[in-house]
């Protein structure tokens, strides 16, 4: 009743039914055009699906098949030790080969840093000549590598920093005895303030007191607050 009495009360007026409606023909080719790509756009992924599924579905080749493609014939172990014989390789004792290289003759291990600069060599830069053999440890002794500090010994360097704290802790010893100290001497009260900091012979304070107390410093405060010199 309630819901019948309030429909009946308030009633709802229906949106005016326009008589006659004008639509651009740009609009319903637009129309036409999106739901024609739609429907293209679904039966493609239709399509594509069992090609994906198929896809994921063939076995993957070999690691090694992976890797490389050239026949076995190439590069099989046999061909490799055809190319690559071990026979080539020195079999040298430990007297012989004490450096474990080969038999390798090492040039003396002097780093480039330390050449003459000013030397003919053939390659001016790394400060060699052609067909030098070159050290196994080229990496570390060539003229790219590391630059090796050779100015000051470390004997030498440990003194220079030894006298700098000599003469450093000499000239503040030096200036605390020469320069003097500002005049300071103690403070003194009147009975050392023994019965200022509550000692024997303080007024002990009650209560009743405090508050007198604090109301007196009050009325001070503000009194100088106004302008009261003396108050």
């Amino acid at each position: 009743r309630h819901q019948s009495a309030l429909t009946s009360h308030y009633r709802i007026a229906a949106p005016p039914t326009p008589r006659h409606v004008t639509i651009c023909p740009f609009t319903l080719f637009s129309t036409h055009m999106l739901t024609r790509y739609s429907q293209m756009l679904s039966s493609r992924i239709v399509r594509a699906a069992p090609l994906r599924t198929a896809a994921l579905a063939v076995r993957r080749l070999p690691l090694i098949q992976t890797r490389t493609f050239l026949p076995e014939s190439m590069v099989g172990r046999a061909k490799l030790d055809e190319k690559y014989p071990d026979s080539d390789y020195p079999k040298l004792t430990a007297a012989e080969d004490p450096e474990m290289n080969g038999g390798y003759i090492n040039p003396p291990r002097v780093k480039r840093q330390f050449r003459d600069p000013h030397a003919d060599w053939w390659d001016k830069q790394e400060r060699r000549n052609l067909g030098e053999p070159v050290h196994e440890d080229n990496d570390i002794l060539g003229i790219f590598s590391t630059y090796e500090y050779t100015w000051i010994s470390p004997g030498k360097g440990l003194a220079q920093i030894g006298a700098f704290i000599v003469v450093f802790l000499g000239v503040v010893f030096t200036v605390k005895q020469v320069y003097p100290d500002r005049v300071s001497y103690p403070r003194e009260f009147e009975g050392g303030l023994i019965r200022e900091l509550g000692g024997e012979g303080a007024i002990r304070v009650s209560g009743q007191s405090l508050d007198l107390s604090l109301g007196q410093a009050n009325h001070w405060k503000q009194a100088r607050m106004e302008g009261d010199e003396d108050p």
